[in-house]
């Protein structure tokens, strides 16, 4: 279902994503109250929703949480046209499962939807780094107690090419140890580097950079 309180931005939407067969447009909406209503008689799987509605309409926090307590089969994906850390941040805790500017091409939506649709986060690569320090990727993922978790871009995409060497290493098993003589480097400056790629990637523990070990092999 789509929702946006702009009609001409509704229509766009809804004849490109006609055009793939594997989606299926099932209402367009223009307020928060009428997408819930339908929602009632027909369950779907994804909301492609604006996150500013007209002022009489609810905020997109408030909707999320409503579409998140009364519908949980259904995952709201934001198309929005600003966006800051905080935003991004509130509406992952509030229950959506991704956000893309409007400023994309509709092919960039399309992914997101079946992005989405199975079940993993959908955020562009640009977020990623607007939310360290104020919301751990890997808390989103526990929160919403998923068993997958993907971006539309290696998670690595933050991190420097040091970085992201002592991090495959250590994946490979190597010891802090290890990696320093392989790169001729002093153990204290490696594990700096792996801290640093903690925090930029929002992960505090070892245990927590396995469960993405996928995402460092692809550039490896």
């Amino acid at each position: 279902m789509l929702l946006d309180d702009h009609a001409m931005v509704r229509q766009g939407i809804e004849l490109g994503l006609r055009k793939e067969t594997d989606l299926d447009v099932v209402g367009s909406f223009g307020t928060g109250r009428e997408l819930l209503e339908a929602l009632a008689r027909r369950p779907v799987d994804v909301v492609v929703m604006d996150f500013i509605l007209a002022p009489s309409d609810s905020d997109g926090i408030s909707l999320i949480q409503a579409l998140n307590r009364r519908f949980r089969q259904c995952r709201p994906l934001i198309v929005c046209s600003h966006y800051t850390p905080a935003t991004v941040s509130l509406s992952l805790k509030a229950g959506c499962w991704g956000i893309l500017g409007k400023t994309q091409n509709l092919t960039e939506l399309i992914t997101a939807i079946r992005t989405v649709a199975q079940g993993r986060i959908y955020l562009q690569p640009c977020m990623v780094p607007a939310l360290q320090g104020m919301q751990s990727v890997l808390e989103v993922a526990s929160m919403k107690s998923k068993m997958d978790f993907a971006t539309p871009l290696q998670l690595n995409a933050c991190l420097s090419p040091k970085e992201q060497e002592v991090l495959r290493c250590f994946l490979d098993g190597m010891s802090v140890n290890s990696i320093a003589a392989k790169f001729s480097r002093s153990a204290s400056t490696i594990s700096t580097q792996k801290q640093s790629a903690y925090r930029k990637l929002g992960i505090s523990s070892d245990s927590e950079l396995f469960k993405f070990t996928h995402q460092f092999r692809k550039s490896g």
